[in-house]
């Protein structure tokens, strides 16, 4: 396809422009709530499962049930975006998102929260797309990546804040007020919502019903695939039969998608090697960073000594600029540094922060994590709102909806893979080591290993011989932070071959609205 450089139509007039500040609060209140559903009830689960009388897998189910239903909705919410309305699916999504928050405060039973959560994951699709969507329509040039860098600072607020705000609302109210804060905070988006100019793809006359439903079902069981595969096994029927739910569903697409004679998703864009290596970001910047909040806290928890406080305290270096970063960065580059030289200096960062990050080592001073952390947060936060912005600015703003649907799945994608996979990745490793090192230990090296990973290596050695157990906290330490380190490394070549791509194949004119 062509990329339009030209003013396009549904480009915002001046008029548009000065109605820009509810639009663009309303969309940033509504976007905040969404990583605040991931990190906010990962602090309440432990008081949640015990007040509900949860088993273990049912408990975890409560943060899976909404990612699977929030990536395998996202492309499905940007087309009905387009069609029916961002504005419209914004408020839609806001209001389901709200509504089943409420559910879940008020839910005396597991099910029925999970269920809930499922549903709410199906709202944060809608205003996740929607709002990139009603940002690319409203905003142009250096006002739109602005506007996108208040975007990127919503999700960093939500990252930042979520585990001190979830642990302060836990102690002072209980678990019920983690979901209440998101229905009083979308109440005062909604309220804005009605300022929005509504816009919409005017060619898009008919609804895909084929390639939502296929496109959906395909995401929903890979996402289902990586929860399972961590759960179950890899290799375990419920697992394969995810995976092959995937492969039947992806072809289905396809075949729909080669026949439509205006698809859901172009896939002639994937010609384009500037959109492929755009909506590919996800995968080299925020990979690692969702593999560093989900698992250094346990670390820092478990072999490392830290309290629970104290453990989310040692994260701020690398939080802090994702919250910040982004709004600054829109405000001091916009106009003058490329997206493609500001996104391969992010990942550059996020490589040197991630390599650093070997000198980590159980019961350090803080100051020694510090410096990594800080530069690995600096090249996210100037990452976030310039990856939503460069993936809605290589289409023509009529399919706006659509790229954000794409990029955004991505990223969930992403994430789901990044913590499923890293989390089987530093068990196996550290299994091995210990088994290795330990042969004593070889009967409960899987346990100890999965434990340590998760936070709990206090349960783990109560099963240990009394007269071993300093012994095996001194080889679960060293494996532990073994495997750390090597997946440190694999996070820096991940983002340096990031880097390198992005550098040759990202094309600066192709994204001429992301810079203005």
């Amino acid at each position: 396809m062509s990329i339009q450089t030209e003013p396009r139509q549904g480009t915002p007039d001046r008029r548009q422009e000065a109605s820009g500040a509810p639009t663009l609060i309303a969309v940033a209140l509504a976007s905040i709530l969404l990583p605040l559903a991931v990190t906010a009830p990962a602090v309440a689960l432990p008081d949640l499962t015990v007040d509900l009388q949860a088993g273990v897998a049912a408990g975890q189910w409560v943060q899976n049930a909404y990612g699977v239903t929030f990536a395998a909705c996202m492309l499905a919410a940007g087309a009905l975006a387009d069609r029916f309305g961002r504005r419209r699916v914004l408020a839609v999504g806001a209001v389901v998102f709200m509504t089943m928050s409420a559910v879940s405060a008020l839910s005396t039973s597991i099910v029925v929260l999970d269920v809930a959560r499922a549903l709410q994951g199906i709202g944060a699709a809608g205003v996740l797309t929607s709002g990139a969507a009603i940002l690319a329509a409203s905003f142009e040039g250096t006002r739109r990546t602005q506007a996108f860098g208040v975007l990127g600072a919503s999700f960093g607020a939500g990252l930042a804040l979520g585990p001190i705000l979830g642990g302060a609302l836990v102690n002072l109210a209980g678990w019920r007020s983690v979901f209440w804060l998101n229905v009083l905070v979308g109440i005062v988006a909604l309220v804005l919502m009605p300022k929005i100019k509504e816009s919409r793809d005017p060619d898009a006359t008919t609804v895909d019903w084929g390639g939502l439903v296929t496109f959906s079902g395909s995401l929903f069981f890979l996402a289902l695939a990586f929860v399972e595969g961590g759960d179950a096994g890899w290799l375990t029927a419920p697992t394969l039969g995810s995976l092959g739910g995937f492969a039947l569903f992806m072809a289905a697409f396809i075949a729909v998608e080669l026949r439509v004679a205006r698809p859901m998703f172009d896939l002639g864009l994937f010609r384009n090697p500037t959109f492929v290596v755009v909506v590919c970001q996800p995968f080299t910047i925020t990979f690692g960073f969702v593999v560093l909040l989900n698992f250094l806290p346990p670390y820092f928890n478990g072999v490392g000594g830290h309290g629970d406080t104290a453990s989310g305290a040692l994260l701020l270096p690398l939080t802090l600029p994702v919250f910040v970063l982004p709004l600054v960065v829109g405000r001091l580059v916009a106009g003058r540094v490329s997206s493609r030289i500001l996104l391969t200096a992010s990942s550059l960062l996020i490589a040197v922060g991630s390599l650093w990050l070997i000198v980590l080592e159980p019961g350090q001073p803080w100051y020694e994590t510090a410096g990594p952390l800080l530069v690995f947060g600096l090249g996210v936060g100037s990452a976030f709102g310039a990856m939503d912005n460069a993936a809605v600015s290589v289409v023509p703003v009529e399919r706006a909806g659509m790229a954000s649907g794409i990029f955004n799945t991505m990223r969930i994608a992403g994430e789901s893979v990044a913590i499923a996979s890293a989390g089987g990745f530093l068990t196996s490793l550290t299994y091995g080591s210990l088994t290795d090192s330990s042969p004593e230990l070889a009967g409960q090296a899987k346990q100890l290993a999965g434990e340590a990973t998760q936070g709990r290596l206090d349960q783990a050695l109560a099963a240990v011989d009394p007269a071993r157990r300093a012994e095996g906290l001194e080889a679960v330490t060293s494996s532990l932070t073994s495997s750390m380190h090597t997946a440190f490394i694999g996070l820096a070549v991940l983002a340096l071959v990031g880097a390198v791509v992005t550098f040759l194949l990202v094309k600066d004119k192709e994204l001429a609205d992301a810079t203005g």
